[in-house]
Protein backbone atom coordinates (compact mmCIF):
# COMPACT_ATOMS: atom_id res chain seq x y z
CA UNK A 1 0.00 0.00 0.00
CA UNK A 2 1.06 3.57 -0.67
CA UNK A 3 2.50 5.46 2.29
CA UNK A 4 0.68 8.76 2.85
CA UNK A 5 2.35 9.82 6.12
CA UNK A 6 5.84 8.73 7.20
CA UNK A 7 7.04 9.58 10.70
CA UNK A 8 10.65 8.59 11.41
CA UNK A 9 12.40 8.85 14.80
CA UNK A 10 10.26 11.78 15.93
CA UNK A 11 11.42 13.27 19.24
CA UNK A 12 9.83 16.23 21.01
CA UNK A 13 10.86 17.48 24.46
CA UNK A 14 9.08 19.82 26.86
CA UNK A 15 11.22 21.16 29.70
CA UNK A 16 13.54 18.14 29.67
CA UNK A 17 10.59 15.72 29.52
CA UNK A 18 10.19 13.71 26.31
CA UNK A 19 6.59 13.96 25.17
CA UNK A 20 7.43 11.95 22.03
CA UNK A 21 10.36 9.56 22.20
CA UNK A 22 11.97 8.34 18.95
CA UNK A 23 8.58 7.60 17.39
CA UNK A 24 8.29 5.96 13.95
CA UNK A 25 5.17 4.82 12.07
CA UNK A 26 3.44 5.07 8.70
CA UNK A 27 -0.12 5.78 7.60
CA UNK A 28 -1.28 4.14 4.38
CA UNK A 29 -3.59 5.44 1.67
CA UNK A 30 -7.28 4.82 2.30
CA UNK A 31 -7.00 3.44 5.83
CA UNK A 32 -8.52 4.63 9.08
CA UNK A 33 -5.75 4.57 11.68
CA UNK A 34 -6.74 4.70 15.34
CA UNK A 35 -4.19 6.63 17.41
CA UNK A 36 -4.88 5.77 21.04
CA UNK A 37 -3.31 6.40 24.40
CA UNK A 38 -4.04 7.64 27.91
CA UNK A 39 -3.87 11.33 28.74
CA UNK A 40 -0.31 12.57 28.38
CA UNK A 41 0.74 9.71 26.12
CA UNK A 42 1.92 11.99 23.30
CA UNK A 43 -1.03 11.77 20.87
CA UNK A 44 -1.71 15.50 20.57
CA UNK A 45 1.99 16.35 20.42
CA UNK A 46 2.51 13.81 17.64
CA UNK A 47 -0.39 15.18 15.60
CA UNK A 48 0.71 18.79 16.09
CA UNK A 49 4.21 17.87 14.93
CA UNK A 50 2.82 16.13 11.83
CA UNK A 51 0.80 19.27 11.05
CA UNK A 52 3.90 21.47 11.59
CA UNK A 53 2.14 23.31 14.42
CA UNK A 54 5.03 22.32 16.68
CA UNK A 55 8.76 22.16 16.06
CA UNK A 56 10.70 19.08 17.20
CA UNK A 57 14.30 18.24 18.01
CA UNK A 58 14.89 15.09 15.99
CA UNK A 59 13.30 13.02 13.25
CA UNK A 60 11.52 13.62 9.97
CA UNK A 61 7.94 13.79 8.74
CA UNK A 62 6.86 13.24 5.14
CA UNK A 63 3.36 13.64 3.73
CA UNK A 64 2.66 12.47 0.17
CA UNK A 65 6.39 11.83 -0.04
CA UNK A 66 7.26 15.47 0.67
CA UNK A 67 9.01 16.77 3.75
CA UNK A 68 6.48 18.55 5.92
CA UNK A 69 7.22 22.09 7.09
CA UNK A 70 5.12 25.12 8.18
CA UNK A 71 5.17 26.73 4.72
CA UNK A 72 4.30 23.64 2.70
CA UNK A 73 0.88 24.95 1.71
CA UNK A 74 0.51 22.55 -1.23
CA UNK A 75 0.45 19.67 1.26
CA UNK A 76 -1.63 21.51 3.85
CA UNK A 77 -4.33 22.16 1.26
CA UNK A 78 -4.96 18.40 1.18
CA UNK A 79 -5.26 18.05 4.97
CA UNK A 80 -8.41 18.48 7.03
CA UNK A 81 -8.33 18.83 10.81
CA UNK A 82 -11.23 18.51 13.25
CA UNK A 83 -10.04 19.27 16.75
CA UNK A 84 -11.89 18.20 19.90
CA UNK A 85 -12.70 21.80 20.86
CA UNK A 86 -15.44 23.18 18.63
CA UNK A 87 -14.08 26.16 16.65
CA UNK A 88 -16.86 28.13 14.94
CA UNK A 89 -17.90 31.73 14.36
CA UNK A 90 -20.96 32.53 16.48
CA UNK A 91 -21.96 35.44 14.23
CA UNK A 92 -22.09 33.24 11.09
CA UNK A 93 -24.81 30.82 10.07
CA UNK A 94 -24.19 27.10 9.54
CA UNK A 95 -23.79 27.67 5.79
CA UNK A 96 -21.52 30.70 6.21
CA UNK A 97 -19.29 28.91 8.73
CA UNK A 98 -18.67 26.09 6.26
CA UNK A 99 -18.27 28.61 3.43
CA UNK A 100 -15.59 30.49 5.38
CA UNK A 101 -13.45 27.45 6.16
CA UNK A 102 -13.92 25.91 2.72
CA UNK A 103 -13.03 29.28 1.16
CA UNK A 104 -9.57 29.12 2.71
CA UNK A 105 -8.81 26.41 0.13
CA UNK A 106 -11.43 26.61 -2.62
CA UNK A 107 -11.58 30.02 -4.33
CA UNK A 108 -13.93 29.12 -7.17
CA UNK A 109 -17.42 30.07 -5.90
CA UNK A 110 -19.32 27.52 -8.00
CA UNK A 111 -17.09 24.66 -6.90
CA UNK A 112 -17.19 25.88 -3.29
CA UNK A 113 -20.99 25.88 -3.26
CA UNK A 114 -20.99 22.29 -4.52
CA UNK A 115 -18.49 21.28 -1.83
CA UNK A 116 -20.52 23.00 0.91
CA UNK A 117 -23.70 21.20 -0.13
CA UNK A 118 -21.81 17.88 -0.10
CA UNK A 119 -20.52 18.61 3.42
CA UNK A 120 -23.99 19.55 4.65
CA UNK A 121 -25.41 16.32 3.28
CA UNK A 122 -22.60 14.25 4.75
CA UNK A 123 -23.25 15.47 8.32
CA UNK A 124 -27.03 15.79 7.96
CA UNK A 125 -27.34 19.55 8.40
CA UNK A 126 -29.30 20.42 5.24
CA UNK A 127 -32.25 21.68 7.31
CA UNK A 128 -30.08 23.92 9.52
CA UNK A 129 -28.25 26.07 6.96
CA UNK A 130 -29.70 29.35 8.30
CA UNK A 131 -29.21 28.49 11.98
CA UNK A 132 -26.52 30.12 14.13
CA UNK A 133 -24.24 27.99 16.35
CA UNK A 134 -25.99 29.14 19.54
CA UNK A 135 -29.23 27.65 18.18
CA UNK A 136 -27.72 24.18 17.71
CA UNK A 137 -27.54 21.27 20.13
CA UNK A 138 -24.20 19.79 21.15
CA UNK A 139 -24.50 17.00 18.60
CA UNK A 140 -25.32 19.41 15.77
CA UNK A 141 -22.38 21.63 16.74
CA UNK A 142 -20.07 18.61 16.51
CA UNK A 143 -21.43 17.78 13.09
CA UNK A 144 -20.96 21.39 11.95
CA UNK A 145 -17.41 21.35 13.29
CA UNK A 146 -16.69 18.27 11.17
CA UNK A 147 -18.27 19.83 8.08
CA UNK A 148 -16.02 22.87 8.42
CA UNK A 149 -12.94 20.67 8.62
CA UNK A 150 -13.70 18.42 5.66
CA UNK A 151 -15.69 20.61 3.23
CA UNK A 152 -12.65 21.23 0.99
CA UNK A 153 -12.43 17.45 0.36
CA UNK A 154 -8.98 16.83 1.86
CA UNK A 155 -7.10 13.61 1.15
CA UNK A 156 -6.00 13.29 4.81
CA UNK A 157 -8.32 13.99 7.75
CA UNK A 158 -7.35 14.20 11.42
CA UNK A 159 -10.33 13.61 13.72
CA UNK A 160 -9.75 14.28 17.42
CA UNK A 161 -12.56 12.96 19.66
CA UNK A 162 -15.29 13.89 17.14
CA UNK A 163 -18.10 12.17 19.09
CA UNK A 164 -17.33 13.35 22.60
CA UNK A 165 -20.42 14.33 24.63
CA UNK A 166 -22.97 13.72 21.87
CA UNK A 167 -26.17 11.68 21.88
CA UNK A 168 -26.31 8.19 20.30
CA UNK A 169 -28.13 9.48 17.20
CA UNK A 170 -25.46 12.11 16.49
CA UNK A 171 -22.73 9.58 17.17
CA UNK A 172 -24.18 7.15 14.64
CA UNK A 173 -24.47 9.96 12.10
CA UNK A 174 -20.84 10.98 12.65
CA UNK A 175 -19.51 7.43 12.43
CA UNK A 176 -21.46 6.81 9.22
CA UNK A 177 -20.05 10.04 7.81
CA UNK A 178 -16.50 9.00 8.65
CA UNK A 179 -16.95 5.68 6.88
CA UNK A 180 -18.37 7.55 3.88
CA UNK A 181 -15.30 9.81 3.79
CA UNK A 182 -13.04 6.78 3.64
CA UNK A 183 -15.11 5.23 0.85
CA UNK A 184 -14.60 8.46 -1.06
CA UNK A 185 -10.83 8.06 -0.81
CA UNK A 186 -9.84 9.91 2.38
CA UNK A 187 -7.13 8.63 4.70
CA UNK A 188 -8.16 9.21 8.33
CA UNK A 189 -6.24 9.46 11.60
CA UNK A 190 -8.72 8.97 14.42
CA UNK A 191 -8.24 9.62 18.13
CA UNK A 192 -10.87 8.77 20.72
CA UNK A 193 -11.39 7.29 24.17
CA UNK A 194 -14.40 5.31 22.96
CA UNK A 195 -12.92 1.89 22.25
CA UNK A 196 -16.06 0.54 20.62
CA UNK A 197 -15.72 3.21 17.92
CA UNK A 198 -12.17 2.09 17.24
CA UNK A 199 -13.29 -1.52 16.83
CA UNK A 200 -16.03 -0.45 14.41
CA UNK A 201 -14.03 2.01 12.30
CA UNK A 202 -10.30 1.44 12.39
CA UNK A 203 -8.34 -0.82 10.07
CA UNK A 204 -5.24 -0.51 12.23
CA UNK A 205 -4.51 0.78 15.73
CA UNK A 206 -1.46 2.32 17.37
CA UNK A 207 -1.37 2.63 21.16
CA UNK A 208 1.00 5.24 22.57
CA UNK A 209 2.20 5.60 26.13
CA UNK A 210 4.89 7.94 27.40
CA UNK A 211 5.69 8.99 23.86
CA UNK A 212 6.38 5.48 22.58
CA UNK A 213 4.41 2.88 20.64
CA UNK A 214 3.61 0.05 23.04
CA UNK A 215 1.39 -1.90 20.62
CA UNK A 216 0.13 -1.73 17.04
CA UNK A 217 -1.95 -3.84 14.69
CA UNK A 218 -5.57 -4.74 14.07
CA UNK A 219 -8.07 -5.03 16.91
CA UNK A 220 -7.65 -8.82 16.89
CA UNK A 221 -3.85 -8.47 16.87
CA UNK A 222 -3.96 -6.29 19.98
CA UNK A 223 -6.34 -8.59 21.80
CA UNK A 224 -3.86 -11.41 21.35
CA UNK A 225 -1.17 -9.34 23.10
CA UNK A 226 -3.06 -8.86 26.33
CA UNK A 227 -2.80 -11.36 29.16
CA UNK A 228 -6.56 -11.99 28.95
CA UNK A 229 -8.27 -14.90 27.26
CA UNK A 230 -11.83 -14.89 28.62
CA UNK A 231 -14.08 -12.68 30.75
CA UNK A 232 -17.00 -13.97 32.82
CA UNK A 233 -19.62 -11.57 34.18
CA UNK A 234 -22.11 -12.49 36.91
CA UNK A 235 -24.97 -10.04 37.53
CA UNK A 236 -27.06 -9.51 40.65
CA UNK A 237 -24.90 -11.67 42.88
CA UNK A 238 -24.13 -11.24 46.59
CA UNK A 239 -20.47 -12.02 47.38
CA UNK A 240 -18.59 -12.10 50.67
CA UNK A 241 -14.89 -11.26 50.97
CA UNK A 242 -14.18 -14.90 51.82
CA UNK A 243 -15.82 -16.17 48.65
CA UNK A 244 -14.06 -13.55 46.56
CA UNK A 245 -10.74 -14.84 47.87
CA UNK A 246 -11.72 -18.35 46.86
CA UNK A 247 -12.46 -17.16 43.34
CA UNK A 248 -9.06 -15.50 43.09
CA UNK A 249 -7.46 -18.87 43.86
CA UNK A 250 -9.30 -20.67 41.04
CA UNK A 251 -7.27 -21.99 38.12
CA UNK A 252 -6.37 -19.46 35.37
CA UNK A 253 -8.04 -16.51 37.13
CA UNK A 254 -6.16 -13.28 36.37
CA UNK A 255 -8.33 -10.65 38.06
CA UNK A 256 -11.55 -10.38 40.08
CA UNK A 257 -13.65 -7.22 40.26
CA UNK A 258 -16.82 -6.95 42.37
CA UNK A 259 -18.92 -3.78 42.37
CA UNK A 260 -22.66 -3.02 42.70
CA UNK A 261 -23.53 -6.72 42.93
CA UNK A 262 -21.78 -7.44 39.63
CA UNK A 263 -18.83 -9.82 39.52
CA UNK A 264 -16.31 -9.71 36.65
CA UNK A 265 -13.58 -12.37 36.39
CA UNK A 266 -10.85 -12.29 33.76
CA UNK A 267 -8.93 -15.42 32.83
CA UNK A 268 -5.42 -15.48 31.43
CA UNK A 269 -5.83 -18.92 29.85
CA UNK A 270 -8.56 -21.13 28.47
CA UNK A 271 -11.70 -20.38 26.44
CA UNK A 272 -14.17 -22.65 28.24
CA UNK A 273 -13.95 -21.63 31.90
CA UNK A 274 -17.68 -20.94 32.25
CA UNK A 275 -18.90 -24.52 33.07
CA UNK A 276 -16.21 -24.90 35.73
CA UNK A 277 -17.13 -21.57 37.30
CA UNK A 278 -20.85 -22.42 37.29
CA UNK A 279 -19.99 -25.63 39.16
CA UNK A 280 -18.07 -23.51 41.67
CA UNK A 281 -21.06 -21.23 42.22
CA UNK A 282 -23.30 -24.26 42.80
CA UNK A 283 -20.87 -25.83 45.26
CA UNK A 284 -20.69 -22.56 47.22
CA UNK A 285 -24.48 -22.11 47.04
CA UNK A 286 -24.10 -18.68 45.45
CA UNK A 287 -27.27 -17.37 43.82
CA UNK A 288 -27.23 -15.06 40.80
CA UNK A 289 -29.56 -13.73 38.11
CA UNK A 290 -27.41 -13.80 34.97
CA UNK A 291 -24.01 -15.14 33.93
CA UNK A 292 -22.23 -14.91 30.57
CA UNK A 293 -18.81 -15.33 29.02
CA UNK A 294 -17.15 -13.15 26.37
CA UNK A 295 -13.84 -12.46 24.75
CA UNK A 296 -11.97 -9.41 26.04
CA UNK A 297 -12.88 -6.07 24.47
CA UNK A 298 -10.41 -3.55 23.12
CA UNK A 299 -11.06 -1.51 26.27
CA UNK A 300 -9.87 -4.47 28.38
CA UNK A 301 -6.75 -4.71 26.24
CA UNK A 302 -6.11 -0.97 26.48
CA UNK A 303 -6.23 -1.05 30.29
CA UNK A 304 -4.08 -4.18 30.36
CA UNK A 305 -1.38 -2.53 28.24
CA UNK A 306 -1.41 1.00 29.67
CA UNK A 307 -2.38 0.31 33.28
CA UNK A 308 -5.42 1.20 35.33
CA UNK A 309 -4.05 4.16 37.27
CA UNK A 310 -5.64 7.58 36.72
CA UNK A 311 -3.86 9.98 34.38
CA UNK A 312 -3.88 13.78 34.43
Amino acid sequence: MKKIIEVEHLTKTYRQKRAVDDLSFQVYEGEILGLLGPNGSGKSTTINCILSLLSFEHGSIKIFGEKMHPNNYAVKRNIGVVFQDVALFDELTVYDNIDYFCGLYIKDKTMRKEYILDALKLVGLEEFVKFYPKQLSGGLLRRLNIACGIAHKPKIIFLDEPTVAVDPQSRNNILSGIEHLRKNGATIIYTTHYMEEVEILCDRIIILDKGKIIASGTSDNLKSLANIEEKITVEDVDMSDKKLEKIKDLKNVENVLYCNNTLVITYKKGKNNLPTFIDFLKSEKINYQKIFSERPTLNDVFLELTGKELRD
